[in-house]
């Protein structure tokens, strides 16, 4: 026999397979830990809780699912067994059992509600790649027609018929789902049960508890075999209930008996639950699942044969693939799913012939240390590791085997023989002149010639990059010009191979630049640095050259280029001697400061402040700019958190302070400039009065003060005698015209008292003389 072997050195190579951690059966699930197996995932609203997978809690609108994440062969049929719990509740909705195709590339569950996680439901996909489904339900929803649903119980329409298990068939999207068979478990009749064989879905109402002792009340245990139709396409479905509903009464009924599911089964399904409730409730819970194969009579054990003409090279990880040339996989369909190793045939005699047991490919017997080596199960089907020691060169090791197919069918034993030979010393890969090499970096183009040298003799060597063969490099010099990490695999005439030294080729790249914008210099007579404007600049590892206007700057001298024009810029690694293609740099530096300026007033009123009679609250002032005019964006900060992109803005500040008004200019190179100046407003009202009249003008024809800021006022006149001769407190009067008791009064001097109170409370006090001129 020809052993197929590879040798794996510093790396493994081996072959790349699609495959899963279990493939096939048997398949055992407790759900009694905290923990559950990698393949199997669940999901929603499904939780671990006390030795049981809950589907759902005893609350509204709840959901989850779960599903086994490995195909089983279809072809000998299904025989699945679990214990169920439904209790705690008022009885909705149910939960069910369901096939899908393996080959489905995205697991994806049906409606819930009604359809139980696997019809389709109104407007939600039933289950993805669907191609059975039980539903154990308790609402009275699964088994008819409602929610969009296709068939229910003859003559049921949308009518709810609780307490009843349906088989639907397969369906995808919002196609199939077909009512199949149903039985009403609490009614008599051709869809229902003797009425001694009665029993509801649900095990107990609100307050009940988990049952997991089949004699007591509310105990459930579900068993359904699909088994190939022997007569047509398909299966013959079977459901056999196990239950308690009175104390120390377990009965064990069938429910279905061979019913037809007349649809071509896929080569590989998955299995899943779901559970869900609406408006009604219950806990719905699953443990102890254990699939098989239905006709387990028709499979037959593997036949493994003893291997002794396999050799192994001494210090080295060899692997092995045992194969169909060596055991005979007598069953459809059938794959290596475990192989098991054993010192001895009384350990493989001793096995268990438990159906769990069998299911579990147990690490104990995959990894195997002896005095000569190491024997190591891989993932690949029928794949192993043996690591000889130095010591064992010219010694035979025997261990035995067995393989486990996807049907859990298991070889009886089988002795496994290798010979450890010895392996060639390495070759060493130096430079043509001999010299040593063990990295170096290269211009584009470039290339390295290497060469294997050693005194031994081999009868094959093989050139490697990145541990991948290269074709037609079977020579002891190759020339590299790609990047990557060169080896030489020489072998000797046993087939044993040793791996060189590692050399490196590399073939640097320089750093990319993008300056699209030009490099400014925004203060006149100051140089810019380049480097700011290079990402990740690293004079460790790169040379920058930055060449233009007569001028050179190497590495560190780009931070001080003091002088306008345009550059190029080329970079490379320290390593090498070749530039990278050279970019485009252009420097701008200002010649003239960019200068911010403004000033303000009072609109219309040309008032700056107290000196002009000073600003008040609900003064519109007015900013005019006089910055630099290369400026073309302007942006105003008012100092009480308002500003302005306007060039020449206006703004009603409408409470005494002192702002700090802030002007930040920029130009289209993004100099930018600022001014700050300040701006008061002390008072909150203006009263000023005239120093005379002319009631007999068109003009100046009353007395009465110009205000602004005022809520209220008083006004006294008096003649140089001191007697009233006019008052008012009307804030809109217009004013005194001159005369008492209607007639007009000679010319001179009078004299005035004032009370007012300005808007923000402020009491305003003025006297003085004035003149009335006729």
């Amino acid at each position: 026999m020809k052993a197929r072997i590879t040798l794996l050195f510093f790396f493994l190579i081996l072959v790349k397979v699609e495959l899963f951690a279990q493939s096939g059966f048997p398949y055992c699930e407790t759900f009694d830990s905290n923990t559950t197996k990698s393949t199997t995932v669940f999901g929603a609203d499904a939780q671990l809780v006390n030795g049981a997978l809950r589907l759902t809690n005893n609350s509204v609108n709840q959901r989850g699912y779960v599903y086994i994440d490995i195909p089983f062969s279809s072809a000998y049929g299904i025989k699945t067994s679990f214990e169920y719990f439904s209790y705690g509740g008022d009885g909705a909705d149910g939960l069910a059992f369901f096939l899908f195709d393996a080959s489905v590339p995205n697991f994806a569950i049906g409606g819930f509600g009604g359809s139980l996680g696997y019809s389709k439901r109104v407007n939600e996909p039933g289950l993805a790649g669907a191609y059975l489904g039980v539903g154990f339900d308790e609402f009275g929803n699964f088994g008819n027609t409602a929610e969009n649903k296709s068939g229910g119980f003859p003559g049921a329409g949308e009518s709810l018929v609780p307490d009843a298990i349906v088989i639907r068939g397969p369906g995808n999207g919002f196609q199939g789902y077909e009512f199949i068979k149903g039985k009403k478990t609490m009614q008599s009749g051709p869809d229902g049960l003797a009425s001694d064989q009665f029993f509801p879905i649900s095990s107990g109402g609100l307050g009940t508890q988990r049952v997991t002792d089949l004699s007591q009340p509310g105990y459930r245990k579900a068993n359904i075999t699909l088994v190939p139709n022997p007569s047509g396409v398909g299966y013959l479905i079977t459901l056999v209930m196990d239950y308690t509903v009175e104390l120390n009464k377990h009965r064990t009924i069938t429910i279905f008996q061979d019913v037809p599911l007349p649809y071509q089964a896929p080569p590989f399904l998955k299995i899943g639950f779901s559970a869900s409730t609406g408006g009604f409730t219950n806990f719905h819970e699953i443990r102890n699942l254990k699939v098989e194969v239905a006709n387990d009579d028709d499979l037959q054990n593997p036949i493994g044969e003893d291997i002794s003409d396999w050799e192994s090279c001494a210090g080295k990880d060899n692997s092995f693939f045992i194969t169909n040339e060596e055991v005979q996989l007598l069953n459809e369909n059938a794959t290596i799913g475990c192989l098991q190793f054993y010192k001895t045939l009384d350990e493989i005699e001793s096995i268990s012939e438990d159906v769990c047991e069998q299911a579990e490919c147990s690490d104990t017997n995959k990894y195997l240390v002896l005095p000569e080596g190491i024997f190591q199960v891989t993932d690949e089907p029928g794949g192993f590791v043996f690591t000889p020691n130095e010591e064992a060169t010219g010694k035979e090791v025997t261990i035995y085997y067995t393989v486990t197919d996807n049907y859990g069918k298991r070889s009886q034993g089988n002795a496994l023989t290798l010979r450890t030979v010895e392996a060639p010393e390495p070759m060493k890969i130096v430079r043509m002149d001999g010299s040593e090499i063990s990295e170096i970096d290269l211009c584009g183009g470039e290339s390295i010639e290497l060469k294997g040298v050693s005194d031994a003799s081999y009868s094959k060597i093989e050139w490697r990059k990145d541990g991948e063969i290269i074709e037609g490099a079977t020579l002891a010099t190759y020339t590299a010009n790609q990047s990557g990490i060169y080896t030489l695999e020489a072998y000797n005439d046993k087939g044993c191979s040793a791996t060189s030294n590692e050399v490196v080729v590399n073939f640097p790249e320089a750093p990319m630049f993008s300056l699209d914008e030009p490099i400014v210099g925004c203060e006149p007579g100051e140089a810019v640095d380049v480097t700011l404007y290079l990402e990740e600049f690293d004079v460790s590892s790169f040379d920058y050259l930055l060449t233009g206007m007569g001028i050179s700057f190497l590495n560190e001298e780009l931070t001080d280029v003091s002088v306008s024009g345009s550059y190029e810029l080329k970079v490379k690694p320290k390593s090498l001697e070749c530039y990278s293609n050279p970019i485009e740099v252009e420097v701008i530096i200002l010649e003239e400061a960019l200068i911010a300026d403004f000033q303000f007033e009072v609109q219309g009123l040309g008032i700056t402040g107290d000196q002009d009679g000073g600003i008040f609250p609900d003064d519109v002032i007015q900013f005019t700019n006089l910055s630099d005019e290369s400026a073309f964006k302007w942006n105003w900060d008012f100092g009480d958190g308002k500003t302005s992109d306007e060039k020449n803005p206006s703004h009603v500040f409408g409470a005494k302070g002192t702002y700090e008004i802030q002007l930040s200019i920029a130009n289209e190179l993004g100099c930018i400039a600022t001014i700050t100046k300040q701006l008061l407003i002390t008072k909150s009202y203006r009263l000023m009065f005239p120093t005379g009249f002319t009631p007999l003008e068109e003009e100046n024809k009353t007395f009465i003060p110009k205000y602004k800021g005022l809520q209220s006022m008083e006004l006294y006149v008096f003649n140089t005698w001191g007697e009233l001769i006019f008052k008012t407190d009307d804030i809109s009067s217009p004013g005194w015209d001159g005369t008492l008791d209607g007639k007009l009064l000679d010319a001179g001097v009078y004299a005035y008292r004032f009370n007012g109170i300005a808007i923000d409370g402020e009491k305003v006090v003025e006297a003085g003389k004035f003149r009335l001129i006729r």
